[in-house]
């Protein structure tokens, strides 16, 4: 997540690890634009952190099985990257 949407992307599984959303309630919450949101979400999904349930408007976003078994691994590289700026 080293890209300039790394933080924003960050507080999207962060968000959703607390409780699933669908991309309105995320655009809301992290108070970002919805077309930005739907490009992470795009992003998170194609490298397998998130996944979806549900169709259209109203799909729910909720972390993937693989990064939920490894949380605790992304909090630590979350650190690292904060310490660093």
């Amino acid at each position: 997540m080293g890209s300039r949407g790394g933080p924003n992307r960050a507080r999207l599984v962060a968000t959703l690890k607390e409780q699933p959303m669908n991309a309105n309630q995320l655009a809301q919450k992290l108070e970002v634009d919805y077309k930005t949101i739907r490009h992470h979400i795009r992003v998170l999904s194609r490298n397998h952190l998130i996944v979806e349930a549900g169709e259209g408007y109203g799909a729910l976003y909720f972390i993937s099985p693989e990064l939920e078994k490894d949380y605790d691994e992304f909090l630590k590289i979350l650190s690292k990257i904060e310490t660093q700026k």
